[in-house]
């Protein structure tokens, strides 16, 4: 079994910057794909970036060049920096491990930009 635990949501001005984690334990095998994704209330969730564990990553267009993933193998973690936040990212942000035929999620962490 593989537990997920996020961390790092909060509220946030437009234009400003937070930084989430996601911390994996468990029996995890040396090869899988991380991830964050996020679904804001009345839509679908969606992927806003993900990193495989040779570090190549993927994300949605929307994010860009504002958001950036990364990950620490030793530490079983995935970061996401985000900055230039917009209102329009506010959503819960979920993250979620893919190894092999199976996929794990976290409880999510709430992101809300407003001024």
């Amino acid at each position: 079994q593989v537990q997920l635990v996020e961390s790092g949501g909060g509220l946030v001005q437009p234009g400003g910057s937070l930084r989430l984690s996601c911390v994996a334990s468990g029996t995890i095998y040396r090869l899988y794909v991380m991830g964050w994704y996020r679904q804001a209330p009345g839509k679908e969730r969606e992927l806003v970036a993900a990193v495989g564990s040779g570090g190549a990553s993927n994300y949605a267009e929307s994010v860009k060049g504002r958001f950036t993933i990364s990950r620490d193998n030793a530490k079983k973690t995935v970061y996401l920096q985000m900055n230039s936040l917009k209102p329009e990212d506010t959503a819960v942000y979920y993250c979620k491990l893919d190894m092999g035929s199976s996929g794990y999620w976290g409880q999510g962490t709430q992101v809300t930009v407003s001024a």
